[in-house]
């Protein structure tokens, strides 16, 4: 069998928080497993965003991010800002497009596209 992506797991302090957010961006219901451990299945993909509690807190950029394509960047910033995003900066259009760094709520950075 190949190998396939089955999930990206997020470290942070409250699973349960995290979860019911990124579920209202992929407007879906957070999977609550565990108040140590939930996810969130993306429809469309094999691929889940699992959310892990850890201790310590996050206190650089991340290494890896996730792109969320959507058909309307100030509508969807304006969206999420009401789940409890920021918006880092302004918008950005460079040669493959525009997009909008984000931050969830535990400062967790991700961009619309």
């Amino acid at each position: 069998m190949n190998p396939r992506l089955h999930e990206i797991v997020t470290d942070c302090a409250d699973p349960t928080a995290l979860a019911r957010f990124w579920a209202g961006v992929f407007h879906t219901s957070p999977v609550l497993r565990t108040r140590d451990w939930t996810h969130v299945e993306c429809e469309g993909t094999r691929t889940r965003l699992a959310f892990q509690r850890v201790p310590e807190p996050k206190v650089t950029k991340n290494r890896v991010h996730l792109d969320v394509e959507v058909d309307d960047i100030d509508a969807e910033r304006a969206r999420l800002v009401a789940l409890g995003a920021t918006a880092v900066g302004p918008v950005v259009d460079d040669e493959d497009g525009p997009f909008q760094v984000m931050a969830d709520p535990e400062g967790n950075e991700f961009c619309l596209v």
